[in-house]
């Protein structure tokens, strides 16, 4: 196979071709070529080159056949006149059919990868000429797709780009138009290429949507129902699936790309995208109508501390504090609830992390995205058909804690492994940070203490939660409101223990005072006032004063909370 061209193969041994070619002419006179189309000619051709290829034992696969009947094609048809499909020619259908009856590759690869043109017209007209051309699309894939499918080779097609596979792709549908007597302007053409590499190397009409930058979070509910979330509102789009057998073959094809696998043995499955995004697949006989995809989608942007309070999902001096908790290692649980954007809290955490740390994360499917170099990601593993190899997250958190790390960043807290986590940020690993589902503060430590039962410890309360209190240094609790913005609600210090009860204090809180004439909500980021109990460890880093000065800040001139003005 030479370099560069997988979809086009080498031509067979040497001299086939032309021996082929004679014999073909000798069985097929010329005169009985007159008035066929391309497709009958192939047909003929191939029965031939079959039976040839068998008796000379020469090896050749299926698109190696392909390029010969194709040259053979091409020699036999130089000058023959190709008979239209059905009574109207194309040259009648379109004003330029020279354009349009059948293009090159470079033209059809071209046209998918370019942008859509801003050409306006009557809405009615539009509309109908779109859903026309759709049909026409989608009853042209139904027909290429099989053929298409015999003539590449998908292992070879894995490694090329996207532009390239859409290249070599455009031209075998070019031709595979021709002989099928398909009739498809450019357009529609680039839309046949696009549906087609998607569905053979991509997530199909999930493509789109993987593309759009300003979706966040992609829904498949069965195969005729698609919901996405912008701006944290959750909208019902168009796209949909041609079967349930078309929904589970992507579901599949996401988990086979990171050695998982989704079936009846195994309906469930988390997984990830090869640019980050997180994924969850539950598939029949557990989802009643169709396989459920959910899709949270890999954020492009690299966001911060600052990024987040330019947004106003945080106020300038709560990043500042933020930022001087991670710097002083403390010990950090981002609280939440699903989709209210704990990984990308912890995320934005991690970037105050010292370059020269060794960082150890731990995730059942790997979305973090730390930019310090001394990283070790780890990620769980599923059992094995017959029910061994299973790798859980407690199991790569004790393996981690022989591994030398400065710090651990487990992904999420959800069973018995928040004890083992407990116990390292307890015995020396500060700086560790993970998240938690729950709606508050305090309800977070209440799950913490009931994952002390999950994991079958027999502890009295007293002990498990002087082990909560002595370990956790501070809560981050992040909401999604209901105008679908992201805000912290509550920055809240684990102080200790005082008899049966945790203690803890609010250094800043979110006041909700109502809501603008576009539907946002307004509120005020307030700070307490009060010393945090990590100031002498502050001191310790050098950051005791900037942080007095960004918690007192706000308590005596809450009016310059939004101004970003110094305090003088």
């Amino acid at each position: 196979m030479t370099d560069g061209a997988v979809l086009t193969f080498p031509k067979g041994a040497s001299g086939d071709n032309a021996r082929i070619l004679e014999i073909v002419r000798a069985e097929i006179p010329a005169e009985s070529l007159k008035g066929l189309n391309r497709g009958v000619i192939a047909r003929q051709v191939k029965t031939i080159v079959d039976r040839e290829i068998a008796a000379s034992g020469t090896v050749m696969n299926l698109l190696q056949q392909r390029d010969m009947v194709t040259e053979i094609v091409n020699a036999l048809h130089v000058g023959q006149p190709v008979r239209p499909a059905g009574p109207e020619s194309v040259g009648q259908r379109f004003p330029d059919a020279a354009a349009v009856s059948r293009p090159t590759a470079n033209s059809i690869a071209s046209l998918m990868l370019a942008p859509e043109s801003d050409e306006t017209i009557d809405e009615d007209p539009k509309a109908r000429n779109q859903n026309k051309s759709k049909e026409s699309v989608e009853e042209a894939a139904l027909r290429v797709r099989p053929i298409l499918l015999e003539r590449i080779d998908p292992v070879a097609a894995m490694k090329l780009t996207r532009k390239e596979l859409a290249r070599q792709v455009g031209e075998i549908v070019g031709e595979l138009l021709h002989e099928e007597s398909i009739q498809l302007n450019q357009l529609e053409q680039r839309d046949l290429v696009t549906t087609l590499v998607n569905d053979t190397m991509g997530l199909g009409p999930l493509e789109q949507l993987l593309a759009d930058e300003k979706v966040t979070d992609i829904m498949v509910n069965g195969p005729k129902q698609v919901y996405i979330e912008k701006g944290g509102k959750l909208t019902l789009t168009d796209i949909t699936f041609r079967d349930n057998a078309h929904l589970q073959g992507i579901a599949s094809r996401i988990v086979t790309r990171i050695g998982r696998r989704v079936d009846e043995t195994s309906p469930m499955c988390d997984a990830r995208l090869e640019d980050g995004s997180r994924v969850n697949i539950i598939i029949p006989p557990l989802a009643i109508d169709g396989a459920s995809i959910s899709i949270r989608k890999f954020s492009k942007k690299k966001i911060t501390l600052d990024t987040m309070a330019r947004q106003k999902n945080i106020s300038d001096q709560m990043a500042t504090v933020m930022k001087i908790a991670a710097r002083c290692r403390l010990n950090i649980l981002i609280s939440g609830g699903t989709g209210s954007g704990k990984t990308t809290l912890l995320n934005a955490f991690s970037r105050m992390i010292d370059q020269g740390e060794r960082i150890v994360t731990i995730e059942d499917a790997a979305e973090l995205q730390l930019q310090q170099p001394h990283v070790v990601r780890l990620e769980t593993r599923p059992a094995n058909l017959e029910g061994h190899g299973e790798v859980s997250i407690g199991d790569l958190l004790r393996n981690s804690l022989r591994m030398r790390p400065d710090r651990i960043i487990l992904g999420e807290c959800r069973g018995a492994e928040a004890v083992d986590m407990l116990q390292a940020m307890n015995t020396g690993h500060e700086g560790s940070m993970s998240t938690i589902h729950a709606n508050r503060p305090r309800e977070a430590l209440t799950r913490l203490e009931n994952m002390f039962g999950m994991a079958g410890m027999n502890m009295p309360m007293h002990a498990v939660r002087t082990q909560i209190a002595s370990a956790l240094d501070m809560i981050v609790q992040v909401s999604r409101m209901r105008d679908g913005i992201r805000r912290v609600t509550h920055v809240t210090e684990v102080v200790g223990i005082e008899g049966e009860t945790i203690t803890m204090q609010d250094l800043f809180t979110f006041e909700y005072e109502g809501e603008d004439r576009d539907g946002i909500l307004t509120g005020t980021f307030k700070s307490s006032g009060l010393r945090p109990a990590f100031s002498e460890k502050a001191a310790y880093y050098g950051l005791e004063r900037p942080l007095v000065e960004a918690i007192r800040w706000i308590r005596f001139r809450p009016w310059a909370c939004w101004t970003g003005r110094l305090p003088r």
